[in-house]
């Protein structure tokens, strides 16, 4: 739902079209529910979904469609509206399943930092420079995703003499 949102809003920032703030705004009633359900156990979730996104899904399907039959079929809005449609199965996946997120922004973040330096690793020096750095990537990004300072832990775990034959291994 956050890649169809953003075809709006880039749309919308571009030319203020009033049909892309309307979705915009749509959009902004689904994470609306989104919010008031966070943090529930997933059959509470699903409930709420059910009774209150369920029928804004339903709503914005719908005029999506109407939307698409009034505008130029080649137009920027329209692509972006064919986007929604074409997808609009798996965006409403999320209604009848508690423990999935209406968007997948929580993984995309997760892994921002290895897209961002994809372009940097090209210069690892050699294929087993490339492997040490990613398994050193995967030891930080670990920490962090467990709620431990990997500066800390590593300041920790480095000079222990139990870990040494591991280390020797990763590093060199």
């Amino acid at each position: 739902m956050a890649h169809v949102r953003r075809k709006f809003f880039d749309i919308h920032a571009a030319t203020a079209s009033p049909i892309a703030g309307e979705a915009i705004r749509q959009i902004a009633a689904l994470y609306g529910v989104e919010s008031e359900a966070r943090g529930l156990p997933p059959d509470q979730r699903k409930a709420i979904r059910i009774t209150k996104s369920k029928p804004l899904v339903d709503t914005f399907h719908a005029w999506l469609e109407q939307q698409l039959a009034r505008i130029p079929k080649g137009g920027d809005l329209a692509v972006a509206i064919r986007y929604a449609l074409s997808r609009f199965t798996a965006l409403s996946r999320y209604l009848n399943d508690g423990t999935l997120e209406i968007d997948h922004n929580i993984a995309e973040r997760a892994i921002r930092g290895l897209a961002v330096g994809r372009k940097n690793w090209l210069f690892a020096g050699s294929d087993t420079g490339g492997q040490r750095a990613a398994a050193i990537y995967s030891l930080i990004e670990t920490a962090k995703l467990n709620a431990i300072n990997p500066e800390a832990w590593l300041a920790d775990i480095l000079p222990r003499d139990d870990k040494i034959v591991f280390w020797k291994s990763l590093l060199g």
